[in-house]
């Protein structure tokens, strides 16, 4: 058997460590795994009439090249955020442009050239590791035919199906560690520091930091507020700090009651425009209203860099070798998974079923702004 492997979408922590499980283990069985590089983009690129030209998009794995990915971070792949069913003018590589003409369409649908060029490279099965996004093309594949087994991975946490995504600790890791360090300058001038996050759609990385890091508030995407009642209390909360500061977290998706969430830039091939501001437009408003001086810290990708903490190594792992025994048992059509604290698999269209977002009744004060676990009896040990 001869499986492919790729990352797409943002790098997270531990997509080494799960790439090296499974080249590893597929090594075992006596199958070839071929790396795609830059995610659905390099079977995209792939020019199938010009071989010397696609070295860049292609990479044979076995276990003495993958044999210290796992001590650092990031992706070996690379990655990007290639749609191969919505290419757009700029992203089709020339030597498709006579095979896929644009007339008045602003996209056009590459699939059936990613399926010739999985059929020429000889590819049996694709094991795609990444967010929703990047799944939702190997559920089109797996439609078409192609044997696949996903794996998700996103800091957001809000892959629809499983209650891990691979990066999640790490991001988690990261946050807090740097909430904690920014106390110390907000001490020591008595200034709101207000921290940004990731998260788009889903809050979970802020309101699980908030939590551990105990802040004061935190502002996450499922739940508009109001900066005048926001103000309000962290001058209160600044108030009772014998140091005299407060700390706010902010989701780069929170928006202000009767406000917009903050974007920029061009769409990427899934409609998703940049994110992040929100946390300066936060700090902005709550120093003109209460004349207090901010420490404004927006963590972004401090949040994936590094290597993985021990829990995405653990679960990232995993992830790699439950894929390869799938596909061992002759399964295909899967996501694997973590639910309740197990692993298992879906259905690989399962991520395209739905949407996770924060419990807010259950893990959010909607009123207060923080975190507050209404029930821990019986929760998973990240509450979800």
């Amino acid at each position: 058997m001869r499986i492919g492997i790729l990352t797409g979408g943002g790098d997270v922590p531990g997509l080494n460590p799960c790439i090296k499980a499974v080249v590893n283990r597929a090594e075992e069985n006596g199958w070839d795994v071929i790396g795609i590089r830059r995610g659905w983009a390099g079977l995209l690129n792939y020019n199938l009439d010009v071989e010397d030209a696609n070295r860049e998009w292609i990479e044979s794995l076995d276990r003495r090249i993958v044999r210290t990915i796992d001590r650092y971070g990031g992706t070996h792949l690379h990655t990007s955020r290639t749609n191969p069913q919505k290419v757009r003018p700029s992203d089709l590589p020339d030597f498709l442009r006579d095979s896929y003409p644009f007339g008045d369409k602003k996209t056009v649908d590459c699939t059936p050239h990613v399926l010739k060029v999985l059929e020429r490279l000889g590819i049996d099965a694709l094991v795609p590791i990444g967010g929703d996004d990047t799944l939702s093309f190997a559920v089109r594949l797996h439609q078409e035919g192609m044997r696949v087994i996903s794996i998700p991975k996103t800091m957001d946490n809000d892959v629809f199906g499983t209650d891990y995504c691979i990066g999640f600790s790490t991001a988690v890791t990261r946050s807090v560690d740097f909430i904690n360090a920014l106390r110390t300058p907000a001490g020591s001038h008595e200034r709101i520091a207000v921290v940004e996050l990731f998260g788009r759609n889903s809050g979970e990385t802020a309101l699980i930091s908030a939590y551990l890091a105990d802040v004061d508030r935190a502002l996450i995407s499922e739940v508009p507020f109001d900066i005048e009642q926001l103000a309000q209390m962290v001058v209160e909360d600044r108030h009772r700090n014998p140091s005299n500061y407060a700390v706010v977290v902010v989701s780069e998706g929170a928006s202000m009651i009767g406000g917009q969430i903050v974007e920029y830039g061009q769409e990427d091939a899934y409609g998703h425009k940049k994110l992040g501001g929100i946390g300066q437009i936060v700090g902005d408003a709550l120093k003109r209203i209460t004349k207090i001086d901010i420490v404004n810290q927006q963590l972004a990708y401090l949040m994936r860099a590094g290597s993985p903490d021990s829990l995405d190594r653990m679960v990232a792992t995993s992830y790699g070798n439950l894929a390869v025994q799938q596909l061992e048992q002759g399964h295909s059509g899967r996501m694997v998974a973590l639910q309740s604290g197990t692993y298992t698999t879906v259905p690989a269209e399962t991520c395209i079923q739905g949407v996770k977002r924060v419990d807010v009744p259950e893990l959010y004060d909607v009123e207060q702004y923080r975190p507050k676990v209404s029930h821990l009896l019986g929760k998973p040990m990240f509450l979800y």
